[in-house]
């Protein structure tokens, strides 16, 4: 099963992006065994449209389209559901066993995601109701990914 982020906006060159791609590598090396790959994420440019309506709208259309086809939508959002890093990595296995392609976790721009992609969501997840910087959110969801993997190969990685 292939897993991606799709993100509007871009993360700059530096830390940020060094410490994402660092747990994407180890959740790779690790994911194989696992039957799980890709671990990769596609940026769009956020939308410059005048509202937050038609901003969200043109962000949702440009997820939409890079999210790999027969993959599910999980939307990040701070009013999702909250799961610990166990049940997150439970979740992600019975997709697998079930078969599904992929999974393409969507992470919105400054106004979020649009209402129509949100219920499109096979699940709607959140970090918690703050609202993190999108820099942030990957660098998190990477990590939780590479832990998921772990906790699914019975790595002692993660500890309860």
């Amino acid at each position: 099963m292939r897993i991606s982020i799709l993100a509007i906006g871009r993360m700059k060159q530096g830390q940020e992006r060094e410490l994402m791609a660092r747990y994407f590598d180890r959740a790779r090396a690790a994911g194989k065994s696992l039957g799980l790959s890709g671990f990769d994420i596609v940026e769009h440019a956020e939308s410059r449209a005048g509202s937050p309506a038609s901003r969200k709208s043109e962000e949702a259309a440009a997820l939409s389209a890079s999210l790999p086809s027969a993959s599910l939508l999980i939307a990040l959002d701070e009013h999702g559901k909250t799961m610990g890093s166990d049940d997150f990595a439970r979740r992600i296995a019975r997709w697998r066993d079930d078969g599904k392609a992929g999974l393409g976790f969507v992470i919105g721009g400054a106004d979020g995601l649009s209402a129509d992609l949100v219920r499109s969501a096979a699940l709607t997840l959140s970090f918690s109701p703050l609202t993190w910087p999108h820099q942030l959110v990957r660098i998190m969801l990477a990590e939780q990914l590479y832990r998921a993997t772990t906790i699914l190969s019975g790595h002692p990685y993660h500890r309860e």
